[in-house]
């Protein structure tokens, strides 16, 4: 989830945006032999029981997002199955965010199958607090989002911070990594340092669409590509657009970067919803990614959409 978005509502531009993106009709619904989506990164959030307190600066985002609300949003795209993505909450009530969305896999009344919950690897309660989800088949792994301004750059690389994250690799656990895109060299040490952790890179090591170079994004993310233990998420690139107008030709050198170094086993597809409705609504996101993926094979457009993700998070 990206903290650094506009503070003010793309919805006065959405005419403009629809106009530049050329993409097909909202009231399309895919075939039942469309490729099945897996969205490895939904949020939701119920202020009566959870406190966001960066929500402050994100007015638009302000309110509840329940499960209907998913469901809406991704009604007739094929969505199949869901990993539900933490959201910041207030850290006391990590338990209760964990108890939350296993609950809700638990009951199946939704396309949620996993989760990864809110946590801070640096925390001296760190290692007992993950010891709890041992036997728990739906808590997958832990994210703490590097990128607010009270994280300094570098601290990912801290001794306690470093140790958690192995912690979490013991228990068989992933860590997302949700970092800004001038410290991804840190994300590539930490990688490092962590070889039994399994990663995940969110929202394309957070690459801007309005920037008007990239050139430092490319080779970064490539580094960090190096890594065998480390996969990339194509999720969250919409949101950067601050409300502008944008097109499929915007998003795709993103895009294509992130599956050529990665490759085709080691990207996975991630709504970021409701985020995502900063800079376009779930299904602009998933079409224009349809879009800019239509050209490669069909076994490796599945693997992003769908298959990589049952493997990277170990869903039933």
């Amino acid at each position: 989830m990206s903290r650094h978005l506009s503070r003010r509502s793309f919805l006065s531009r959405t005419t403009a945006t629809l106009a530049a993106m050329s993409l097909s009709g909202s009231s399309r619904c895919y075939p039942a032999d469309a490729i099945p989506i897996v969205d490895t990164h939904e949020h939701l959030w119920d202020l009566e029981k959870f406190r966001l307190p960066w929500l402050k600066g994100v007015p638009a985002l302000a309110h509840s997002y329940l499960p209907a609300d998913y469901r809406k949003a991704t009604e007739g795209l094929n969505v199949v199955k869901s990993v539900y993505m933490e959201v910041d909450v207030d850290p006391a009530q990590h338990n209760e965010e964990a108890d939350y969305v296993t609950d809700l896999c638990r009951r199946g009344e939704t396309t949620l199958v996993g989760a990864v919950i809110g946590g801070r690897p640096a925390s001296e309660t760190f290692k007992n607090y993950i010891k709890r989800f041992r036997d728990n088949p739906y808590i997958k792994g832990v994210r703490q989002v590097l990128h607010t301004p009270e994280t300094p750059a570098g601290f990912c690389l801290g001794e306690r911070f470093v140790n958690g994250i192995r912690a979490l690799g013991d228990q068989g656990l992933s860590f997302d990594l949700c970092m800004r895109p001038a410290e991804l060299r840190d994300a590539a040490k930490l990688i490092d340092a962590c070889s039994a952790t399994s990663f995940i890179l969110d929202h394309c090591g957070n690459a801007d669409v309005l920037a008007k170079d990239r050139s430092a994004w490319r080779a970064d993310i490539a580094e960090v590509a190096k890594r065998k233990s480390v996969v990339c998420k194509v999720s969250g690139i919409v949101a950067s657009t601050k409300g502008q107008p944008w097109t499929t030709d915007d998003l795709a050198p993103i895009v294509n970067h992130v599956l050529d170094v990665f490759g085709p086993d080691r990207v996975l597809f991630g709504g970021d919803w409701p985020v995502c409705t900063l800079g376009a609504s779930y299904r602009q996101w998933v079409e224009a990614l349809r879009t800019i993926v239509k050209d490669r094979s069909a076994n490796d457009q599945r693997k992003l959409f769908h298959d990589n993700a049952v493997r990277v998070y170990r869903l039933a």
